[in-house]
Formats: structure tokens, sequence, C-alpha cells
């Protein structure tokens, strides 16, 4: 086990019934890119039990934060969601991972497309100064089945808004867009400029129709100007995948720069 370690829990908030998410201590040596995972598991049986987890946490941060579902016949979350402060966990010693900005042509958006724990990696890219740096319009749409999963919302609307460091820049760029697809859901990101917006729907749907650029104020999807970044199940990854092939964007590879970029490695049992 070489190429793994171990890490003390310092954190764990359960956000609901099926989610939640904890922090470890981080070693000063390790380093890792905003969007990419580590290899995270516990010993049973005398061997490691091992699954992929999207860093939440900031690069720069001192803890390691990761967000997980909570699956009761999970071979690793049946045990990991009972973890406390002070127990070990283990984690790969590299990090790894496509799902980074560096992969995207330079454009003015970026829309950051997340379904239910693939918002890991984004809050992990939104907590990042240096990406408002590289666009005019950072756009984090999360879409769950339920309201009670939209998670991280006080971080996303107050918080960052208000970071002593780029927080100003936060709130001229950042536009945060949940949506949920089994009950309705009134949403204000700024109820002082507008009345509540029901966001309500599948983000292929919303986007392909438009209605969700509308809603937010910026122009039609044009390759010259977005970049995408995909993270959420199977289902979701392909739909967007195809819509944006289809409109003439180009998925970016490990080789080669493009349109939008597609991490798959997230914790799905």
């Amino acid at each position: 086990m070489r190429n793994l370690t171990s890490a003390t829990v310092t954190e764990v908030h359960h956000w609901n019934d099926t989610l939640f998410s904890f922090k470890t201590k981080r070693e000063p040596s390790f380093r890792f890119e905003s969007g990419q995972f580590v290899m995270i598991g516990l010993e049973v049986d005398g061997r490691p039990l091992l699954r992929a987890y999207s860093i939440a946490s900031a690069n720069y941060a001192d803890e390691l934060e990761f967000f997980s579902i909570k699956v009761p016949d999970g071979a690793l979350t049946s045990r990991l969601q009972h973890i406390k402060p002070g127990c070990s966990v283990m984690h790969s010693v590299r990090p790894a991972g496509t799902l980074v900005p560096g992969h995207l042509l330079p454009g003015k958006r970026l829309y950051l497309l997340a379904t239910g724990t693939g918002l890991a990696p984004f809050m992990s890219v939104v907590r990042d100064p240096l990406i408002y740096e590289q666009y005019e319009k950072i756009i984090l749409v999360h879409g769950t089945r339920w309201v009670s999963e939209l998670t991280y919302q006080d971080e996303l609307l107050e918080q960052l808004p208000n970071n002593p460091y780029f927080g100003e820049e936060v709130s001229q760029k950042l536009i945060y867009y949940p949506t949920v697809t089994r009950e309705d859901y009134l949403f204000s990101s700024d109820p002082e400029r507008s009345a509540p917006r029901l966001h309500k729907g599948r983000i292929t749907t919303l986007l392909d129709s438009g209605d969700l650029t509308d809603s937010i104020g910026q122009p039609a999807l044009n390759p010259e100007t977005d970049r995408f970044m995909l993270c959420g199940n199977d289902a979701m990854l392909t739909d967007l995948s195809d819509m944006l092939v289809s409109k003439g964007f180009s998925k970016a590879t490990s080789r080669m720069q493009g349109h939008f970029v597609v991490e798959q490695a997230f914790l799905e049992k």
C-alpha cells in the first residue's frame, strides 16, 4: 500500500439521510489541481477498499474535503458514512483526473454542470480565485432530485461572495443555478434585483431549450465563447456530451484542449 497514505478525519457533516461530507488532515507535501480526484477508502478484512472521490476543497486549503452519498448496502459507503472526527481513512498519494480547467480552450464563460455529488470538483473550482481571472462569468448548475440535496448553498450564496480576498469577483462573476426534477423550488440568487424564479427540470433540457441561458441573462451557447465542465451520473454525461457535440463543441482529451471536459470517476456506490 505504498501508493496510499492514512489521513485523520477532522470533521463530518451529514446534509440529509443520503448525503454527507467529511474533511481530513492534509499533508503539506500533497498538491492537486482543482477538479482532480483521489482514491478514498478504508481497510476491510485486511485489504484496502477504495473508490474515486473528487476533492471538494480549495487547492490551498489546510484540509481535504470530500462529498459522498450514503448507500445502505454499498461496499464502502455503508462503512464510510459512520466515520467520526479522529477516525482514519486512506487516500492515494497522487491525485488524478482530467476534469481540470487547464484542459479547456480559452473562453469567456465557464459552465460547471453537475448532478448529485458531481458538485464536489466544482466546489474546488469555485473556491479557487484564479478561475475568476480566466472567465467573465462562471455558471454553476447543480441538478438534483429533491431540494434537500442542494448542498453547499450557504457557502455559494454567502461565504464565497463575502470572502475577504476575492469575494468581490465572486459576486460579479459567479452565477449559481440550482434545479430539481421531482419537486417545485423557488429560488432567487439576488432577491433585491429580481423576483424568485422557478428552477425545475433536467440540466440537458434546460440548456438545450435555451431556458437556462435566458433565465440568467446570458447569450445563446457559442463554441467561440462558452466552455463546459461536466460531472454527474452516466446518463447525464452522455446526454450533455451528445448535445454539446451536436452544437459544434469539441470534447477535450488529455492530449488536446477542447470546449468541454468530462470526469466520470466520482462515487456511485
